[in-house]
Parts: structure tokens; C-alpha cells; sequence
């Protein structure tokens, strides 16, 4: 398969300025389980390619789903491009490669049959129904994603790719009074089944959290103090920060480059976010993009900041700024845009107690459970707890925050020490291109004021 991209490329790549074939082989794996249904189990398997070209700046795409009219389809992308094109192709520079990348599993999903799966997934479904008389209703899904991807460039890169993604979540729902509240667990990784295994006590952990919430008061509305706990922090820095920082965005609003440029200040002195595809495991992992580019650790906001931005080639040309390795496409049927890997909020040097400390009336949230980012952000946290002189109290339901951005960033006043990576079974949308895996990480942090929802 290899060999057949650079004949393709090769006989096409003198036609355009730029040409890539990007050729998957994707085998999907989805089951769960409502309650004690079994929702049924799902296997596809699918080929396809992408076809992209480049001529004087205008952009050319196609997808098939038969390698047998791959040829077909490179000749009218390229006259495509050429129409289109105005100006003059302007690409980042980068050093091809040629590379093939195994899959380096500590536990590949493939070594274990679809029952032992199956059976495995029933087992936790069963464990959530037992746990307690106010566990009504439960949902527990599992995902498996293997995939081979080839991809080719004019420019002489030519790499070949094996990896898996898998996911598993688990909701147990509980209900008294006509208050219904659920807990929530998930699990991601892109190298390591063992994600799945051995999660009785988180299981029993997430029933616990629906049960409690059922008799917890709502969080009474209002401004805080508030302090946020790593996969929320994760979600605040994907949502909120990240796509702000992704620079294809930027291109249609020229505005928005002159407010924010960078060399900016706009967080406090505390507060450091970067991006990276370098954690191996994470379903951020990528060793290269969909372009061929290394993912490497990009800064984007050092000590309140703003460092940087998250490129493909062409923003980074644009902005005459080092690429980044963020081009990323979901799957053969789109063209890579700018995405993220795994967006991080840098570690600390606070203690937990150092964050709560001179609280008198707070409160501490926990998980994301929902919500949009931009300039202006609203997240629901899955539950909370009051801080009360000082100290974590009691436990609080229907908990929300929402806030600016920016006077966000500048109210964090203190970020702890205990940077925590959060995989889950979600996924990034943007460009009609949803689910890609990403992964969120941070450790705990203080914001000094955030408005936070309940009840008044």
C-alpha cells in the first residue's frame, strides 16, 4: 500500500505545488449496555483515502471509499486546486520523513475475544444496578478504534501508522424524591487495554456520588471563590483556551489577530498552557500529523503570556510562526484543520490545603460534565462541595460556572501541584469533524471570583 501512494504521488505531484494521499484502514468496535439491555454490538470495517492538492494557494479535496478509483479522483482534486487558486501557495517549511510507526501496546485489545469484552462491560452494568436501592437505571458503553493510516506527500514524507483507540464510560442513575442525579466515570487510551480492567472501585466510587446526590442541597447561586479539580481544569483549558488558540481561526478575523497578538498579557503570573501530541498512551498521542508534521510540545500562554499558537502549515506560514504538528483530520472523509492533542494547564507548586486556605465561602467543583468555551465560557461540573472557613464541607448538586476568558485567566491566583492527565471516552468537534480524540489535562487550581449557577 505504501509502495501504490508514492506511484500515485509520484506520477501526479508535477501537476500542482503540493499534493498527499492519505490512505486508512479503520476496524470499529462499539457495545453497551441500558440498564440490563444489551444495546447491541456494532463491527464495521472501512478503507478509504483522502486525496488533497495545493496550486497557487487555492485547495483542492477529495474522499473515496474504493481504493480502486483512488487514480480516479487525483486528477479533478488537482484541476480543482488549480481553479481556485489566486495567489501563491504558501506552506511552512518542514523536513520530510519516511517512518513506519507500530503499535507499541502495552496491551493490545485484539488479544482478548468479543465475549470476554462483552462480559467484562456486563459485569460493571450489573455492579452499578446492585450497588444501592436508589440506582434506578444505568448506561455503560465501550469503543474500539483500529486503524492503519498511510500517508504520502510531494514533498517526499511518506509514513505509515498503526494505533488503536479505546474507551469505555459508565453512568449509574440515581433517583428519590423526583431528584434524579447520576455519577460518571470514563477511560481512555491509545496504547494500554488494562484502561478497561480493574474498575470495580471507581464503578463503586461513581454510584456512591449519585447516591449522595440525590439528598444534596443545589449550590446556591452566586459569585465564589472556587476551586476547580483536574478534569474540569482540563475541560476549562481544551474548551475555553484551546480553541482560541487554534490560528486557522484567526485567518478570517483579522480583528481578533490585532487584540490578541502575541507577547500579551492576559492571565496572571500563575498560569502556563501548552499542547502537546508527545504523551504516548493519551488519546492526544500523535508522532505526526495529518501533514506530516512532528507533534511536538507547543507553549501557548507562559506565566499569563500568550507564547503561541496551535498550526498546520499553511496558518504558520501565514503568521511566518513555527509549525506545531495540530493538523488533524477525524478520518479519511475530511481534510486535517487545526486541532489539539492534549491541552494542558501547566503544574503548580500549591498544596491542596494552599488552595483552600483563607476560603471562608467557596466552592470546590468537581469533573465537566458539559458546557462551551470561547471568550465567554460556561461548564457544569458533575457535583461540588462548599468550602467553609477554610475547609471542604458539604456536598452540593447542580453546580455551574461560567465567566470571561481572559478575567478568568487573571483571577487564578493559585495552581497546584498536582498535574493530573484526564482520558476519557469524549471527543473534540469542530468543522463537522466529531469525535476526535483529544485529551485534557491540570492539576487543581484557584480562581479568587467566578459566577457560579444554582439556586437563588
Amino acid at each position: 500500500m505504501r509502495n501504490r501512494v508514492r506511484e500515485v504521488i509520484n506520477k501526479y505531484k508535477t501537476k500542482c505545488d503540493y499534493l498527499e494521499v492519505r490512505i486508512e484502514d479503520i476496524e470499529t468496535l462499539s457495545f453497551g449496555f441500558s440498564d440490563r439491555e444489551n444495546s447491541g454490538v456494532k463491527r464495521d470495517y472501512d478503507v478509504g483515502a483522502a486525496i488533497r492538492a495545493c496550486h497557487n494557494g487555492g485547495w483542492g479535496f477529495a474522499s473515496v471509499n474504493s481504493l480502486d478509483r483512488l487514480e480516479h479522483f487525483v486528477g479533478p482534486v488537482i484541476e480543482q486546486a488549480r481553479k481556485v487558486g489566486q495567489t501563491k501557495t504558501a506552506l511552512a517549511e518542514i523536513e520530510p520523513v519516511e517512518a513506519l510507526i507500530p503499535l507499541n501496546a502495552e496491551k493490545d485489545p485484539r488479544q482478548l475475544s468479543l465475549r470476554n469484552k462483552v462480559e467484562l462491560i456486563q459485569k460493571y452494568n450489573d455492579r452499578m444496578l446492585s450497588f444501592h436501592d436508589r440506582i434506578k437505571n444505568s448506561v455503560a458503553h465501550y469503543d474500539e478504534i483500529i486503524t492503519k493510516k498511510i500517508l504520502g506527500t510531494s514533498e517526499g514524507t511518506l509514513l505509515e501508522r498503526h494505533h488503536f483507540d479505546v474507551t469505555c464510560a459508565f453512568r449509574p442513575i440515581a433517583c428519590s424524591n423526583g431528584v434524579t442525579q447520576y455519577g460518571y466515570i470514563s477511560r481512555g487510551s491509545t496504547n494500554d487495554y488494562n484502561v478497561v480492567l480493574n474498575l470495580e472501585n471507581d464503578i463503586d466510587e461513581a454510584c456512591q456520588t449519585a447516591v449522595e446526590l440525590v439528598s444534596a442541597s443545589p449550590v446556591p447561586g452566586g459569585k465564589y471563590p472556587i476551586i476547580v479539580d483536574p478534569h474540569l481544569g482540563g475541560t476549562f483549558a481544551h474548551e475555553a483556551f484551546g480553541h482560541f488558540s487554534e490560528a486557522d481561526g484567526y485567518l478570517d478575523n483579522p480583528q481578533f489577530i490585532k487584540t490578541f497578538p502575541l507577547g500579551k498579557k492576559v492571565g496572571s503570573d500563575v498560569i502556563s498552557i501548552y499542547d502537546t501530541g508527545l504523551d504516548e498512551g493519551t488519546r492526544g498521542y500523535i508522532p505526526f500529523d495529518d501533514e506530516g508534521v512532528p507533534g511536538e510540545k507547543s507553549e501557548l500562554l507562559r506565566q499569563g503570556v500568550l507564547v503561541g499558537r496551535l498550526h498546520n502549515r499553511e496558518s504558520a506560514a501565514y503568521f511566518q510562526e513555527p509549525v506545531s504538528g495540530n493538523a488533524r483530520a477525524k478520518d479519511y472523509s475530511f481534510p486535517p484543520i487545526c486541532r489539539m492533542r492534549n491541552t494542558c494547564i501547566a503544574n503548580g507548586t500549591a498544596s491542596f490545603e494552599e488552595l483552600v486556605e483563607g476560603i471562608d465561602l467557596g466552592v470546590y467543583a468537581i469533573k465537566s460534565i458539559g458546557g462551551h468555551g470561547g471568550e465567554m465560557f460556561s461548564f457544569n461540573a458533575l457535583y461540588g462541595y462548599m468550602i467553609r472557613n477554610g475547609k471542604v464541607a458539604e456536598i452540593v448538586r447542580d453546580v455551574s460556572i461560567s465567566g470571561n476568558l481572559f478575567t478568568t485567566l487573571l483571577n487564578i491566583d493559585r495552581v497546584g501541584n498536582d498535574f493530573k492527565i484526564e482520558d476519557g471516552s469524549g471527543g473534540c468537534g469542530k468543522g463537522d469533524q466529531f469525535p476526535l480524540p483529544v485529551s485534557s489535562s491540570s492539576p487543581h487550581f484557584r480562581i479568587q471570583e467566578v459566577t457560579v449557577g444554582g439556586v437563588s
